[in-house]
C-alpha cells in the first residue's frame, strides 16, 4: 500500500548527472590550446626568453607551465567523462 503511494509514477532517464547544457568542454579546449602554445614557444626558446634568462631557464619554466595546463586538461576531461557520460 505505502509502496504504491510513494513510488514515482514515471521513471526519468538521463545521460548526465545535471541537466543538459551544464557541462561545457570549452575550458578543456582552452587549456589544450595553452599546452600547444607553450610547446611551440619551448621549441623556439631563444626568441622568447627574457634578457636576463637563459634558454634552459625559459624551457624549464615553460615545461612546468605546460605540465600544469596538461593536468587541467585531464581534470576537465575526467569531469566530463565521469559526470556527463554516466550509464542510464
Amino acid at each position: 500500500m505505502i509502496e504504491r503511494i510513494v513510488r514515482p509514477q514515471t521513471t526519468a532517464f538521463a545521460h548526465c548527472d545535471l541537466p543538459c547544457g551544464i557541462y561545457d568542454p570549452a575550458q578543456a579546449r582552452i587549456e589544450a590550446e595553452s599546452v600547444k602554445a607553450v610547446q611551440t614557444r619551448y621549441q623556439d626558446a631563444d626568441n622568447f626568453k627574457g634578457p636576463n634568462q637563459t634558454a634552459e631557464d625559459y624551457k624549464a619554466r615553460a615545461l612546468n607551465i605546460k605540465e600544469q595546463r596538461a593536468d587541467l586538461v585531464k581534470h576537465h576531461l575526467w569531469v566530463l567523462w565521469t559526470d556527463y557520460f554516466t550509464p542510464a
